[in-house]
Parts: C-alpha cells; sequence; structure tokens
C-alpha cells in the first residue's frame, strides 16, 4: 500500500529524494513535519468555514496556500524517506 502511493505522490517526493548530498536525520523530524502539516491542514479547515460564512471568497486563496503546505508536509512526513525529510528540514 504504501510503494503505490509512493508511485501517485512521487512528483511531490521526487525533488526531496533526489541528488548524493549528506544529511542529518533525526527521528523527531519526521513527527514534528507530521504535526506542522497537521496544524497547517486545521488552519486551511477554519479558513475555509471562515470565508465561507463571511463569503468573501478572496479567502479561498489563503485555504488554497495552507492546504498545499499541509498536504506536502504530511505526505513527505508520512511517506517520505530518511532523506526526503531532512531535506525539508535543510539539514546537512
Amino acid at each position: 500500500m504504501k510503494e503505490s502511493l509512493r508511485k501517485v505522490f512521487s512528483p511531490i517526493l521526487t525533488p526531496f529524494e533526489s541528488g548524493d548530498d549528506s544529511y542529518a536525520y533525526r527521528p523527531s523530524h519526521r513527527k514534528i513535519l507530521i504535526v506542522v502539516g497537521t496544524l497547517f491542514l486545521v488552519l486551511a479547515t477554519g479558513a475555509l468555514a471562515a470565508t465561507l460564512v463571511a463569503q468573501l471568497y478572496g479567502g479561498l486563496i489563503p485555504v488554497a496556500v495552507f492546504l498545499a503546505v499541509g498536504l506536502v508536509c504530511e505526505v513527505v512526513g508520512l511517506l517520505g524517506s530518511d532523506k526526503a525529510v531532512a531535506r525539508m528540514w535543510k539539514s546537512k
């Protein structure tokens, strides 16, 4: 299942997993990345609710940004290799 999901999300994972440079990975980096991704998804949900209640559809731009950042964090945190997580943190 994980491998099929990695194939689906390969356009997101490939830039973070490419290259031969060294990296410093800690397991806490993955946990924090997942938590930050969850927070961005919650923020996107709250912004969407506020946008719909206020009927100010310009608020969909922040919703899209928060949703995109949250999804990238979750995909890399849950499916990415150790190198991908380290590159998200810019750890060398």
